[in-house]
């Protein structure tokens, strides 16, 4: 295998790992509205789904960096398959816990193998000195494109399908994201070949999942460089948090149904989506102007903070003007969010070795996933009395609050901690 191929291999990985999330995504909160959820039930699910995730985050790194990245995503697609279905039938409050559930399980499992995969098989064909922007800039262009279209199309789709027939036009889908999930499974099986990996029973890999994650947590915890990374991780999830809870009420309540409050949150979403994209693969260069990886993630953050800000001023617009900010704030702030969230995840690999790869990946996803779901309990609760608005203004301050962690960052090889990171690892 060569660079080139495990590039690509890693490009349709990760775009078929978020495919099925951007199909159900348009229609995930209106779908538990519109079978009778209440904001604060809604708000309860992806509270469940974030905790389920924060649970299994560590436990899954750690299982990740023992049996091996492949088996890891297969297991993944899997639980995927069966959340995105549960979904489609979910009636009650309880059904979508389940879903929540499932989901969680299939996020944390899915959580930095597919990026350790190709760090790992980059490094064992090129060195430990390889180059990560690029690859990991377009890995995360994939994963944007791929919420891009799969929320465009989950967004359309129920307006092509009859009301009344078998299938509620917004459980499809659903469907269509569980479908798409098969496909990655089999592609995970089939065309990600497992870098170097010793073979162990089950008893050595019992043992040795808890020390592995013991030391990944160490390892974040001593780091002054990757302690302020999870923060950091933990401020992104309360942006996100925000913007997926609140958002797609909004647009409904703009557009007049929940049909067509998908259709309008799929096309913000999209476009929120390809400023992800531009903000991956222009994240190198951001880099490069500002003087460094640290300073570059520095900014997007403010982008983030400032976009946020932009959607609470004008939350009280109709019409045409109400959805052009919503679209431009989205836009600005996922090319933002993208943009640090590379140079973050490419500070982070630079940080670890192979052998504790994939448990520190998980712990910056467990930070996000924390500060995601203690946002959504809480933003839910304050939009339901104070209004979106004050909620979308608080989000702001916390991100751009959170612009402090990146300045006089500590840098790798430069700080009494380099040594404790890089290990003794190849």
């Amino acid at each position: 295998m060569t660079g080139r191929s495990a590039l690509r291999r890693y490009m349709v990985v990760s775009f078929l790992t978020w495919l099925p999330l951007g199909l159900m995504m348009a229609v995930m909160v209106l779908l538990m509205t519109g079978r009778g959820l209440s904001l604060a039930q809604v708000g309860l699910v992806t509270t469940a789904f974030s905790a389920v995730t924060i649970g299994l985050e560590l436990p899954t790194g750690g299982l990740a960096d023992v049996v091996g990245r492949r088996m890891v995503l297969a297991l993944s697609a899997g639980f995927t398959v069966a959340a995105l279905v549960m979904m489609a039938v979910s009636t009650t409050v309880w059904m979508f816990l389940v879903t929540g559930v499932l989901k969680g399980v299939a996020r944390a499992l899915s959580s930095g193998p597919a990026t350790s995969w190709y760090v790992d098989t980059l490094h064992d064909l090129e060195g430990r000195d390889a180059d990560l922007k690029p690859g990991l800039a377009r890995g995360g262009a994939m994963e944007s494109a791929a919420l891009c279209l799969g929320v465009l199309a989950g967004g359309f789709v129920p307006l092509l399908v009859p009301p009344g027939g078998p299938i509620p036009p917004l459980a499809v889908p659903p469907l269509v994201g569980a479908v798409a999930a098969s496909v990655l499974l089999v592609v995970v099986v089939l065309a990600l070949p497992e870098p170097s990996h010793v073979s162990r029973s089950l008893g050595a890999v019992l043992r040795e999942v808890p020390r592995t994650v013991a030391g990944g947590l160490r390892m974040a915890a001593r780091g002054a460089l990757l302690r302020r990374l999870m923060l950091a991780a933990a401020a992104s999830g309360v942006a996100l948090a925000a913007v997926e809870l609140l958002t797609p009420g909004r647009l409904a309540d703009l557009a007049g149904t929940d049909e067509l409050g998908s259709t309008a949150y799929a096309v913000v979403a999209a476009l929120g989506f390809a400023g992800s994209a531009a903000g991956s693969a222009i994240g190198p260069w951001a880099a490069r102007v500002a003087g460094g990886s640290a300073r570059g993630a520095a900014a997007g953050v403010v982008l983030t903070a400032l976009s946020i800000g932009g959607l609470a001023a004008t939350a009280g617009l109709d019409g045409v003007a109400g959805f052009a900010t919503a679209g431009l704030a989205y836009v600005v702030m996922f090319a933002g969010l993208s943009g640090a969230g590379m140079l973050c995840l490419e500070m982070t690999h630079k940080a670890v070795t192979a052998a504790q790869r994939n448990t520190v990946a998980s712990t910056g996803s467990l930070s996000l996933q924390a500060g995601a779901g203690l946002s959504n309990l809480a933003f839910g609760a304050l939009a339901t009395q104070a209004g979106t608005a004050a909620a979308w203004s608080l989000a702001a301050v916390l991100v751009l609050v959170s612009v402090l962690l990146f300045v006089r960052l500590p840098a790798l090889g430069a700080h009494e901690d380099a040594p404790a990171l890089l290990g003794t690892g190849r």
